[in-house]
């Protein structure tokens, strides 16, 4: 029987391309939209999944995949459940990290920032432009909450179902965006033999930033 290798074993190297500071924009969501469309172009499967990380005031973290929804100037933008242990989190403690990772093209982009809620008018700008099951869902749901098993939250979904039979489902009180609004993102680009490269660019002022290479 052949033995899979050990997880010590696993490794490849990265020859892709290369990330050179005279080459890249000035601003950093320039960058990230060139980048986020390079994604695209070569179909990586979700493109726009990123982990988020938040912590709680004393310092605990915790991380999942969330999806971006939007981005400009003013930051990055998902959406949830404010009651959800990161809404927790956001409340007690905004500020998040956020992690994109293309294995297609051997890279990374992390950013760290404060985080603000969406205005209510964004939020339900969003939410009318899920699918009617999400939106059904967004109600059903009481996200990071312990339940006594499917079958409740099934019948949760019923009585939804039910109460909004005409398809006209509201934006629930507790439910919108947040945006991380960037003070830091760095674009990391896989190399030969660990040697990566590294560019971050640090806020400055409202609209300066400064570039700077890491070592690997």
């Amino acid at each position: 029987m052949t033995l899979p290798p050990s997880i010590a074993d696993l490794r490849r190297e990265y020859a892709r391309a290369r990330l050179d500071e005279r080459d890249v924009s000035h601003d950093p969501i320039v960058e990230f939209a060139r980048w986020f469309a390079q994604a695209q172009e070569v179909q990586v499967r979700d493109a726009n999944a990123m982990t988020l990380a938040t912590a709680t005031a004393d310092g605990a973290p915790s991380a999942r995949i969330v999806l971006l929804k939007a981005f400009d100037e003013r930051g990055f933008v998902f959406f949830t459940d404010y009651r959800s242990r990161k809404g927790a989190e956001l409340e007690a403690n905004p500020r998040a990290a956020l992690v994109f990772y293309w294995g297609e093209l051997e890279r990374q982009v992390r950013i760290s920032g404060e985080v603000t809620a969406t205005s209510a008018e964004e939020s339900e700008r969003y939410f009318r432009s899920r699918p009617l099951g999400s939106r059904l869902g967004a109600w059903a749901s009481h996200q990071s909450q312990v339940i006594a098993g499917r079958a409740g939250l099934e019948a949760d979904l019923r009585e939804i179902e039910a109460r909004y039979a005409d398809g006209d489902v509201p934006l629930p009180p507790y439910w919108g965006g947040y945006r991380v609004e960037p003070d830091a993102i760095e674009f990391w680009q896989g190399r030969e033999s660990r040697l990566h490269d590294r560019i971050r660019y640090v806020r400055e002022g409202e609209r300066a930033w400064r570039v700077e290479r890491l070592s690997p």
